[in-house]
């Protein structure tokens, strides 16, 4: 069976060129405490996340398009550089599709951790 249903981070991104999304470093290489590279060959990297409660992760960007996988039911609050924010609910086991995203930080805004796999395509 194949779940489909859109991520907080997928739904709030903004389509944009990869140029642009440039503005900040990618997740991976801006916050590694939130960000940990577990898989990577010339065609996909896979990346962990980990946002502690209460915890909000460094500005960051999504320069490739990626798949994402909640891992918890959790709250994300991002946060755009125009101050705008948007909470967001994420399920446990949702996959979708996020495109290239600008630069955003995400705060885990619930009371317990956050987790979810990223999968980009190289």
């Amino acid at each position: 069976m194949v779940r489909r249903s859109t991520f907080a981070l997928g739904a709030a991104a903004i389509w944009i060129g990869s140029a642009a999304a440039q503005d900040a470093p990618a997740s991976h290489q801006a916050d590694p405490t939130v960000y940990e590279v577990i898989f990577e060959d010339q065609n996909f990297r896979v990346i962990a996340a980990t946002w502690k409660k209460g915890a909000t992760d460094k500005p960051h960007s999504h320069p490739l398009p990626f798949v994402v996988y909640a891992l918890d039911d959790c709250t994300v609050r991002v946060h755009n550089p125009d101050g705008s924010t948007r909470e967001l609910k994420n399920k446990a086991g949702v996959a979708s599709a996020g495109p290239i995203t600008v630069s955003h930080t995400a705060e885990n805004a619930g009371d317990s951790d956050c987790r979810a796999l990223l999968v980009e395509r190289k």
